[in-house]
């Protein structure tokens, strides 16, 4: 894993933390045909389950997560979609299309419309060793006003993108996600025992970090026969 660096993210000053209650999380999950690309070599045919099995491993973290109200998915999957709602998660169609920052917008508006006191919190998907504990802690760095994220495991992503009620959310997740959600204002959640928060999984090197962490039981299952 390489090392978080911070010389080049200048960090805000925080300020009081934001409510411990009433989350709203958005998760956005990819129509399962085009997710992970990046681990079809590892996993074949299976690509497809592995990633649902994150998404449901993630979901059921965070649903699991004290301080977490309500979790939203934005997806066009159906099968996806059913096995969430499943477990408890509100499946937010009519994505306007344009990729993941649209889609995050969308699903962003949609929770301020359904909790507008609530603050809102996105939350990759992709996190399959997610702990509950470690979120609220994260949850709990948030400031009571304005934005803040928190890296990836390398230091150049972002797995969490936050704002307190009524702020725009103003997503721009993707590469170098990290000094671009910075630049804009976001105040850097600067947590050092958050790893499963961390640990996005877009390869398989990630995926054995994560297993090494400890993962859900959908990931657990599906990985088993994988490696």
């Amino acid at each position: 894993m390489a090392p978080m660096t911070q010389d080049t993210v200048r960090l805000a000053e925080p300020v009081a933390p934001a409510p411990h209650s009433g989350w709203s999380l958005v998760l956005p999950v990819k129509p399962l045909a085009l997710a992970k690309s990046r681990l079809g070599a590892f996993a074949g045919d299976r690509r497809a389950e592995l990633a649902l099995a994150f998404a449901l491993d993630t979901v059921a973290a965070a649903l699991a997560c004290p301080p977490v109200a309500r979790v939203l998915v934005v997806t066009q999957d159906a099968v996806a979609g059913a096995q969430l709602a499943r477990l408890g998660a509100v499946v937010v169609d009519g994505e306007p299309g344009g990729g993941l920052n649209p889609a995050l917008a969308h699903g962003a508006a949609y929770a301020q419309r359904l909790a507008p006191a609530a603050p809102l919190a996105v939350l990759s998907a992709d996190l399959p060793a997610l702990r509950p504990d470690e979120l609220a802690r994260v949850l709990a760095a948030v400031p009571a006003s304005g934005r803040a994220f928190l890296a990836d495991a390398p230091g150049l992503g972002t797995t969490l993108l936050a704002c307190s009620p009524g702020a725009v959310l103003r997503p721009d997740f993707g590469g170098g996600s990290r000094d671009r959600h910075a630049a804009g204002g976001a105040y850097e959640i600067a947590l050092a025992d958050v790893p499963s928060v961390r640990r996005d999984v877009d390869t398989g090197a990630d995926l054995a970090e994560a297993l090494a962490l400890g993962v859900g039981g959908h990931t657990a299952a599906v990985a088993a026969v994988l490696v």
